[in-house]
């Protein structure tokens, strides 16, 4: 056999072995990317702090006198029953803002590519799914923290509690992210899915126990909030930051996190998949 057949023969044995990276490493590397904007863009990260910010500063402000009221939890200070809401409306946003980012991958044509490539569409789901949760977990963090020191948040649950809240959050807002990206892998355009992402966003948050106790509310809100999967997040966030002890609410939210992680996740690939 010749040098030149050994050669060819060669390349096409490492070619015939030659094998697509792990999922592990492709959900990592394709995390990395979608983090990358988010750090390289200060601005981006101020406006994003920003929000949760003003929203605790107007709502704190606005909604105060209901502490007054008989329906408010008696011994707990409006911004103690505020934090969490903030959270868990924190959590949602981001959720939100994940379908936009994967729409306008999808349109322009970063998704296509991959599709060339051995990359599987659950890694890219996955990995945005990823980079939202890394993303959402330094904010909800940051917030905390400012809630602390400006605004004086000191439940009685203590650090524990609050921990126990921020990760509740995270969860519900990583399930919602699943229901996010499978309406932006279906609709595939920018404006549709920003204008249905706002519209879930605001009936989610305010048709909730976040700002005023679900039996305030007027009897067509109760109805929504009471099949409202953030009001019961919100309600176990605040036991947990309060240090009550873990009660339905908390089994609730974590049953319906893990429904809408499946539902979201299946619809999301298929929508991923098609032409």
């Amino acid at each position: 056999m010749t040098a030149l057949e050994q050669t060819v023969t060669r390349d096409t044995v490492e070619t015939a072995t030659w094998r697509a990276s792990g999922l592990v490493t492709q959900v990592a590397v394709l995390a990395v990317r979608a983090l990358r904007p988010v750090f390289l863009d200060p601005a981006r990260v101020f406006f994003s702090l920003l929000q949760p910010l003003v929203m605790l500063l107007l709502f704190s402000q606005v909604f105060r006198s209901v502490a007054d009221t008989p329906l408010f939890p008696k011994g707990v200070s409006y911004i103690d029953y505020l934090v969490p809401a903030i959270l868990f409306m924190t959590a949602t946003t981001v959720a939100s803002e994940s379908a936009v980012s994967m729409t306008n991958d999808l349109r322009n044509g970063v998704l296509a590519r991959f599709r060339s490539m051995p990359v599987r569409p659950v890694s890219v789901l996955i990995a945005r799914s990823v980079a939202d949760l890394m993303r959402g977990a330094m904010e909800l963090a940051l917030v905390l923290i400012l809630a602390t020191l400006v605004f004086g948040y000191s439940p009685s649950g203590g650090v524990l509690g609050m921990a126990g809240a921020l990760l509740l959050a995270l969860t519900t807002g990583w399930s919602l992210g699943w229901l996010f990206l499978a309406t932006a892998t279906w609709l595939r355009a920018t404006e549709n899915v920003q204008a249905l992402s706002v519209l879930v966003v605001i009936v989610l948050q305010f048709a909730s126990s976040a700002f005023v106790p679900v039996a305030a509310l007027p009897d067509y809100i109760q109805a929504v909030a009471h099949v409202n999967p953030l009001s019961y997040g919100i309600t176990a966030a605040r036991n947990l930051s309060l240090g009550n002890a873990p009660d339905t609410a908390l089994y609730v939210t974590l049953l319906i996190c893990g429904c809408i992680s499946l539902v979201g996740a299946s619809l999301a690939v298929r929508g991923f998949k098609r032409d």
